[in-house]
């Protein structure tokens, strides 16, 4: 068998390909020879089983995926329900992963009859347990030995922590377990255990085929990759930035040093042993230190920036560093145990938390710590089970009455399209609406009107081309909300903060002046309930920095309601509020604590505690379960459904969660491998815009939407729930996004605002981030008919 290891080196070479090798036609059983629960259990009739590299060096999966018959998947997904929203949110079966580690006891056996059997350990089930890949009977005896020597060496760089290409045949035999029998998957009677115990029958030879492959064509693989290696030097660590002087020392432990390289999308290793130190340096001011043998790697600010992830199945700390030209690097620390890495992230968490909030760490809870800390673990597991199949993602095609991009030109001429018109405006605002197929576009004090097409395109239909008071003073909007049927629309302007003014929207113009209160202030404004603007409701809700209140405009004078007001005397911060279908109110703050009430003018039935970050935008699903808060560099998706308790079943909004029970976070970001290659294309930080679910009465939330410079990202609630690795796909523009959402009663098209364009999107143009969508530019901008261009500068 190991005559075969020079085979599998062009397989290994080309870090290109997510997946190093390929089974393509099978079958998935679970057998439990021991187990009453039943002999054997067909998981996946038809299955395709891979080895895939993960985002880390000398880690790799083992990945079967249920394989469909022509139309079958979508007949599926009407029988769940329209577009499978009723199940959106529980993790489906159609793949099984599994890291490929020695733990496995991974063999192969070709029976008599040629029929070739994978199997591995259950090691999540009762002691005998087995999973089984039957490969169908066109796969070759080469194909399987193959497969074989290559999850050999991949376990071999797992424990060896060294490329394959350095392994003696010696330490490769370690990883060879064709000793152990491998029972028949679809058995009649389970066996005893003598017979499990006994020697195997002898494998089939699997080296004769692959002695069969010419060297010729191998040769031509391996010379093929070693030119291309030549053409992209590996990324280099930039110079370490000068050590400030610390007062204390918070923590220092040991690690491996790993440094994301660009060029073949994987962690390098860069020192086997180095000290990392994170240390108090100032008054709320912390600093990370990577020290080698006899040289500083690395040196930095913690900050929210860096973007901290922790996964302790892989018992790896990721994080970005900046250096001062703007460039962004993704460091990976791997730690000799989770206790090791428990106690890095202790000191580190300690650091982030006490630089934002500038308040002592020691001073919070432990349940308050504990959620801290729990929103920094990577809760993507890689080889996590029941993950969904992945989406096929085609090749963007653009035919000629595809959706498209409205602009905006002020002379009709066919010769004369201005991309970027010259009135000094930038689109900046976006409101969707709900009651009809209109989305409303912000640009300076201008309003641009968009209809949305049966086709889902996006026509212009008027222009409203001054927003001025009832007193003729023009202004730009700060914020925007439709409201009444969308017939209305509400206005702030930044430079009177007490009042708020309604724009009827037939006719286009400021009709009402509100005076909300004489001494509280307008900070934000919500709806009453979340779909409030499809109705006539008349209320709305209002937020100054620390005052929670309703406002009714048909209330004489000062339009506050008094008895629903909720005043605090510290200073909260409030930022933004969102509500539910039935009137749920969660409010946010710059402090990045939740507040979560069930009415106004009473109490908070639970309170979240802060990370830290401001929160810049807040949603809630329509049934109260999830909460969604945007901060600068990720976005929080909190689960407000209680578990256990006595108020299980119950949500945060209508009984407090216990002091030790709070919801653990998914901290929503992108990889800093990722974020790393972003700000080498784009040269900025990240900065998502507020975050928001897909939305409609009938909908179940299975998107999320959001955009950081010229990236819209998307990403699928499914995927997040079942701890689906990196479960985001991007879309890149020319220019930076300035506002995006849903359109309404769908998670298929995205409404998007550019400086000086607006899109309609279809989410299937979306791609997964790779080295090739995240640096791919835009094609180039379409030739519009006559009849395309439009009578202002949107």
């Amino acid at each position: 068998m190991f005559m075969l290891r020079n085979v599998t080196k062009y397989l290994f070479g080309d870090t290109s390909k997510e997946s190093i090798v390929e089974i393509p036609q099978g079958q998935l059983y679970l057998v439990r020879p021991l187990s009453p629960k039943g002999y054997s259990e067909l998981i996946f009739k038809d299955a395709a089983a891979s080895i895939r590299r993960t985002g880390q060096e000398y880690q790799y999966q083992l990945v079967v995926q249920r394989a469909y018959e022509e139309g079958e998947e979508e007949l599926l997904a009407e029988e769940d329900g329209e577009d499978g929203t009723a199940d959106a949110l529980t993790t489906d079966k159609d793949e099984k992963t599994f890291l490929l580690d020695q733990g496995l006891h991974f063999r192969s056996e070709i029976r008599e009859g040629g029929e070739a059997v994978f199997a591995w350990r259950d090691l999540s089930g009762d002691p005998g347990d087995l999973y089984e890949f039957v490969c169908d009977r066109s796969v070759h005896a080469g194909e399987v030995g193959t497969f074989e020597m290559v999850a050999i060496k991949c376990q071999y760089e797992r424990k060896f922590r060294r490329p394959q290409e350095a392994a003696t045949e010696k330490e490769l035999r370690q990883f060879n377990f064709t000793d152990q029998t491998i029972p028949s998957a679809s058995a009649v009677a389970s066996p005893t255990k003598a017979a499990i115990d006994s020697p195997p029958p002898k494998p089939r030879a699997i080296e004769d085929s692959l002695a069969r492959q010419t060297k010729k064509d191998m040769s031509s693989n391996i010379s093929k990759k070693r030119s291309s290696d030549k053409e992209v030097a590996p990324t280099a660590a930039p110079p370490s930035a000068s050590v400030p002087t610390a007062t204390e020392i918070l923590t220092q432990e040991r690690a491996e040093l790993h440094l994301f390289d660009f060029a073949s999308g994987s962690f390098m290793l860069q020192d086997p042993s180095v000290k990392a130190t994170v240390s108090e340096t100032g008054k709320w001011q912390y600093w990370l230190q990577i020290t080698g043998q006899g040289k500083e790697w690395l040196g930095q600010p913690v900050i929210a920036d860096i973007n901290p992830v922790f996964n302790f199945e892989y018992l790896s700390f990721i994080f970005n560093h900046y250096t001062d030209d703007g460039s962004a690097y993704s460091w990976l620390l791997r730690f000799k145990d989770q206790e090791t890495e428990e106690r890095f992230q202790e000191g580190l968490m300690q650091a982030l938390w006490e630089q934002l909030n500038e308040v002592k760490w020691t001073k919070t809870t432990d349940d308050d710590r504990q959620y801290v800390l729990d929103a920094f673990q990577d809760l993507t597991m890689e080889d996590a089970e029941n993950l969904e199949k992945e989406e096929v993602e085609e090749d963007e095609v653009e035919p000629d009455d595809s959706q498209r991009t409205e602009e905006y030109d002020s002379d009709e001429s066919a010769d004369d399209v201005v991309t970027k018109p010259d009135d000094g405006d930038i689109n900046s605002q976006l409101a969707v609406g709900y009651k009809h197929d209109r989305s409303f576009v912000v640009r300076g004090s201008k309003i641009g009107v968009f209809k949305h097409t049966p086709n889902n395109n996006l026509e212009f239909s008027t222009n409203i081309s001054k927003v001025e008071t009832p007193g003729g003073k023009l202004f730009n909007p700060k914020k925007v909300m439709l409201h009444a049927e969308d017939t209305d629309m509400i206005l702030q302007d930044a430079d009177n903060p007490h009042s708020l003014y309604r724009m009827d929207l037939e006719y286009g113009k400021v009709v009402d002046d509100w005076k909300v209160h004489d001494d509280i202030q307008v900070k934000n404004f919500a709806p009453e309930k979340k779909f409030a603007q499809m109705t006539g409701e008349q209320t709305f809700l209002g937020l100054s920095h620390n005052a929670l209140y309703r406002v009714d405009p048909r209330l004489s004078g000062n339009k506050m309601v008094d008895s629903d007001l909720k005043q605090y005397t510290s200073k909260n911060a409030f930022s933004t509020a969102a509500t539910t279908e039935k009137g749920y109110i969660a409010v946010a703050s710059d402090k990045g604590d939740i507040r979560m009430f069930d009415k106004l003018g009473l109490r908070a039935k639970s309170a979240l505690p802060a990370l830290g970050d401001p929160i810049t935008g807040l949603d809630v699903s329509a049934d109260g379960r999830w909460i969604l808060a945007t901060c600068r560099t990720y976005i929080l998706l909190i689960d407000a459904l209680q578990k256990e308790g006595k108020n299980e079943g119950k949500l945060g909004f209508e009984k407090g969660f216990a002091k030790d029970s709070k919801p653990q976070p998914r901290r929503l970001t992108l990889s800093p491998s990722h974020v790393a290659q972003f700000q080498y294309e784009t040269k900025t930080p990240l900065s998502f815009t507020p975050a928001r679910f897909n939305a409609g009465v009938d909908d179940k939330e299975t998107s999320i939407i959001t955009a950081t410079g010229p990236f819209i990202v998307t990403w699928n609630m499914k995927k997040v729930l079942a701890g689906k690795k990196d479960p985001y796909t991007i879309k890149r523009y020319e220019e930076e996004v300035k506002a995006d959402d849903f359109k309404y009663g769908s998670d298929k098209n995205v409404i998007v605002a550019l400086p000086n364009e607006v899109n309609m999107v279809a989410k299937q143009s979306f791609r997964k981030p790779t080295r090739e969508s995240i640096a791919a530019t835009p094609t180039g901008r379409r030739i519009m008919r006559r009849s395309d261009v439009v009578n202002s500068p949107y």
